[in-house]
């Protein structure tokens, strides 16, 4: 099935659904292209089944009074020509044809490897949480909250709230540098609330400053984590682990369309404009300011779509300050350099192609360990063992390959017949073929 519009927007988030509603309330037949069956991305999760957030039901009815046009449970797996996306729906696959293009593809979580992070019970503090509100059970269970960002805490409180016992929150930047952003939120009273009320709910949590996982060991499943703080080491035990090391932005459909990054992430100008004409980003991909600086990048990104150039110039002010946010929730929660040696020759370093650290660190590039090793070849595409090399062994990914997610073989062709070809296979004798 083909489809065409004005302005194409890939990914329902804040920062999609914000420049879905900019663009489509200025008269445009705009399309919000989204992979999952629901809106409002990660961070919005179930509020259409059971409202909580009074911003996000704002912006989900502003969205359906918008008339822009929602393609849900559509993944974009290709850019098969200019002002073209191949995309993979479960009815079959689809082509659509866009003028404009917002990308506003958000983040993932970052996972290091560490002996032992392959045991069933281990994931990410975010895929944890998502399961949890999709009915995993996790009452009376022993949960470790291990990694880096203010998403521990939020994970931790969500877990909580469903049973979970959370044995400890060990957080691998120092309390200095932590008190140090937690000063800087009196620019950002909301903020400050929002974490006060996460503390003032995990009130009786221990909660470490300084503390990085060494390893975790289970038979069946993980039974307890090591952890350290640099001078000394001791174990927690628990029954699930949830270990993340902060967000990374989903950089796959911007580096295809040919989009330039810097340090990254997606480089734009005042406008969200990437370096390819008529391709705006927004959100997580221009970098990381929590849902706040998304909403009003995919503001911007919309406005300047459809020409709104005056509109759009009067939140440059609020879009600013929340990147001065992101600078310094960056600087806060940096990685420690230790945690790019968590890792030993033996343990297993890309996940889906049960390759180990050892064989890889012989190659020397992404490219190399792909073609040698399968690194990065698996059902993920490299975006778990990807961004692990960047922080282990200082690689990055030098190109995108379509399909850029697996797909059925259905999906995997051109996205319209060329004419000419056409033709000339209708006329064509069918003994030529034997």
């Amino acid at each position: 099935m083909a489809h065409s519009f004005d302005i194409v927007v890939v990914g329902g988030g804040p920062a999609g659904l914000a420049a879905a509603c900019m663009a489509a309330e200025a008269g445009r037949r705009v399309a919000l292209v989204e992979s999952t069956p629901w809106l409002g991305g990660q961070i919005w999760r179930g509020e259409q089944a059971h409202p909580v957030a009074s911003e996000a039901q704002q912006w989900l009815a502003r969205f359906r009074r918008s008339g822009a046009t929602l393609m849900e449970r559509t993944t974009v797996i290709a850019a098969p020509a200019a002002g073209v996306l191949q995309a993979e729906h479960p009815d079959g696959p689809r082509t659509i044809h866009w003028r404009q293009l917002i990308l506003a593809t958000g983040a993932r979580e970052l996972f290091l490897p560490f002996p032992g992070w392959t045991l069933p019970g281990v994931m990410g503090p975010a895929g944890l949480l998502a399961l949890v509100k999709n009915g995993y059970p996790v009452e009376r269970r022993r949960v470790a909250v291990v990694g880096s960002g203010p998403l521990l805490l939020a994970a931790a409180a969500g877990l909580r709230e469903h049973g979970a016992r959370i044995a400890v929150i060990a957080e691998q930047a120092p309390w200095k540098r932590l008190a140090g952003f937690g000063a800087g939120l009196l620019g950002h009273p909301r903020k400050l609330l929002q974490g006060a009320r996460l503390k003032l709910r995990l009130a009786e949590v221990p909660h470490r400053g300084g503390v990085w996982p060494v390893n975790a060991v289970g038979g069946d499943g993980v039974e307890r984590v090591t952890l350290t703080d640099g001078a000394r080491v001791w174990t927690e035990d628990c029954d699930l682990l949830a270990c993340g090391f902060g967000l990374v932005p989903n950089v796959e459909l911007p580096v295809a369309l040919g989009c330039a990054l810097a340090g990254g992430f997606v480089r734009v100008d005042s406008w969200q404009a990437s370096s390819v004409a008529g391709v705006f980003c927004a959100g997580e991909l221009t970098g990381i300011s929590g849902a706040e600086g998304a909403l009003v990048e995919g503001q911007i990104a919309g406005l300047a779509a459809v020409g709104q150039q005056g509109r759009a110039e009067k939140l440059f002010r609020r879009r600013d300050a929340w990147g001065r946010f992101g600078v310094r929730l960056a600087a806060a929660f940096a990685l420690r350099p230790e945690l790019g040696c968590l890792a030993d020759d033996d343990t297993v370093f890309c996940r889906c192609e049960d390759v180990t650290l050892g064989r890889v660190r012989g190659q020397d590039g992404w490219r190399s360990a792909k073609l040698q090793t399968r690194c990065g070849m698996g059902p993920c595409q490299g975006r778990v063992c990807g961004a692990a090399a960047h922080v282990v062994l200082g690689w990055g990914m030098d190109s995108v390959r379509p399909p850029l997610f697996p797909v059925r073989v259905a999906c995997l062709r051109v996205s319209e017949p060329d004419p000419v070809e056409q033709d000339r296979n209708q006329r064509m004798d069918p003994q030529s073929c034997l």
